[in-house]
């Protein structure tokens, strides 16, 4: 199975999530529930999953005012 940056997966133990890097090394997928994790491309176990990534939020006013320091 050819895996490609951008394509929607489901792994055993972290469930659906897009990959957000890959190369013969390493494999970034940003998962729904689970955020970022890193894999060894060539032992990792992915299932290409139905449908399509939610949309995530870009971060939230709140944490935009406190950041700006107000």
């Amino acid at each position: 199975m050819t895996l490609k940056t951008g394509q929607y997966v489901r792994h055993a133990k972290y469930g659906c999530g897009t990959i957000v890097e890959r190369d013969e090394d390493r494999t970034v997928v940003d998962f729904d529930t689970a955020g970022l994790r890193k894999f060894v491309t060539s032992i990792a176990i992915f299932e290409i999953a139905e449908g399509e990534a939610p949309k995530k939020k870009r971060g939230s006013a709140r944490r935009r005012a406190k950041a700006a320091g107000a």
